[in-house]
């Protein structure tokens, strides 16, 4: 497929290199060249704005199938894709970055009024990283959490601590929750796949797959040593931070949110009606003390900058936080925070492009969740009404990949190798990045 990206910016990076093995990419930017590290990319260039219809020619605009804006400037972002609509009817994907302008785009209002030039996909990355912190935190110990079919089955991701249950064991020889399967285990910054007769180590990272009730049960008896969640801090008041600080007083979680800036601090006063709100810096050792920050069950630092959300958590990790939810703007910071200490990173960036594959497979194929960075995926595969019943088993899947839901009708199986596979069934398969044109091609043909 021939894409065009308006935008060298960090997300237009993470864009081009995810998808240039599989797509022709071009990018368009005011650049005089592309920035250095773009240049290890097999992709085009165009010099010029995404709003100029030459510039659009000049990338072979007509042939391309999918338009997706990621500059810096909203605005700019919304009239790339109106003029891209100019010269040929595919489809546009906008990044923003405010609230207001997302909402006017989304609107119900919006829709009432159609034409041909709409965008047909909005992504605001901040609103997307709220509902993945918000997931989070509402179970204990979990650095990653994803609910599919309505809850009804889940994922779970733990670290493993030398005080768990599960360390230094053989998969086989523990006797897990029925209905709940270990998928993958991410060792060493490393993902694979195991199989019963591997052994569970310190510091890795175990994801789990199974039904709702299943996984809850195995949360209680095997990682959960507190509660629920009942007080949180917040440092940083801006978007994430007070979407974040409104969906937890709606959980009747005590908030506390830390925010320098007095302006935003009266607006976040004005529209929050339980949270504390504290005027003052995170990075204020004597501040966090005095407000008992240490004795919080979550703290989640969630500044624009990388350098002071490190900060912030490394201080709050010395007042005794026992757990800390942490934004990282540039994913290549992301392993250092976790190698210092921090309980769970999470991306905007990350959580914008599992949105955006969404749109670049097959009807049949969707990707329902990334776990570590992008290294593996959760697809949801159709199985084709052509299919001839087949038992997992004997099912030719590539390597690194495994079936960990089967949907059939209402009712959620998690499947065994005798677990036959039927046409009509819906799969939740959990997989390396590169299998998902493989794997559909194994049950829709």
């Amino acid at each position: 497929m021939q894409i065009l990206v308006y935008g060298a910016t960090d997300i237009g990076y993470m864009i081009a290199a995810r998808l240039y093995l599989e797509h022709d990419i071009t990018v368009i930017d005011e650049f005089e060249r592309l920035p250095e590290r773009f240049n290890n990319l097999d992709i085009g260039y165009v010099c010029g704005s995404g709003a100029d219809v030459a510039a659009l020619e000049q990338a072979n605009g007509k042939k391309a199938k999918l338009f997706i804006a990621c500059s810096l400037t909203d605005e700019a972002n919304i009239v790339a894709c109106w003029t891209f609509k100019k010269i040929v009817n595919a489809e546009t994907v906008c990044f923003v970055r405010k609230g207001e302008i997302y909402n006017n785009l989304v609107s119900p209002v919006q829709y009432r009024y159609q034409t041909k030039y709409d965008i047909d996909t909005v992504i605001w990355p901040e609103q997307l990283l709220t509902q993945d912190i918000f997931r989070i935190i509402l179970v204990p110990e979990a650095i990653d959490v994803e609910y599919f079919d309505d809850g009804q089955a889940k994922l779970f991701e733990y670290r493993i601590k030398d005080d768990s249950p599960l360390c230094n064991k053989r998969i086989m020889d523990y006797s897990f929750p029925k209905d709940v399967l270990i998928v993958g285990i991410t060792r060493d910054n490393v993902l694979f796949i195991p199989n019963g007769s591997t052994t569970i180590a310190v510091d890795d990272k175990v994801i789990f797959m199974g039904t709702g009730p299943a996984l809850d049960l195995l949360a209680v008896n095997v990682f959960q040593k507190n509660d629920r969640i009942r007080t949180a801090a917040v440092i940083g008041g801006g978007n994430v931070g007070y979407f974040l600080a409104h969906q937890m007083e709606q959980a009747n979680i005590r908030v506390k949110i830390f925010e320098h800036s007095l302006s935003r601090c009266t607006f976040l006063t004005d529209n929050l009606k339980k949270s504390l709100v504290l005027n003052g810096d995170g990075t204020d050792l004597e501040l966090l003390e005095n407000e008992g920050i240490g004795d919080m069950d979550v703290v989640i630092c969630v500044t624009n900058n990388d350098e002071k959300n490190l900060l912030c958590s490394l201080l709050v990790k010395q007042l005794g936080v026992r757990r800390i939810v942490t934004r990282v703007g540039n994913a290549r910071n992301a392993q250092l925070f976790e190698k210092v200490g921090i309980d769970v990173v999470v991306s905007p960036r990350e959580s914008a492009m599992k949105e955006l594959l969404n749109h670049l497979h097959a009807k049949n194929v969707n990707i329902l969740a990334l776990v570590e960075g992008g290294q593996g995926e959760v697809l949801r595969i159709e199985v084709s009404e052509a299919f001839v019943d087949t038992r997992v088993m004997d099912l030719k899947l590539p390597a690194n990949a495994i079936i960990g839901i089967i949907k059939r009708g209402r009712s959620i199986v998690i499947p065994d190798g005798r677990t036959m596979i039927s046409a009509g069934d819906q799969l939740k398969i959990f997989t390396i990045a590169e299998n998902a044109e493989l794997l559909r091609a194994v049950f829709t043909k």
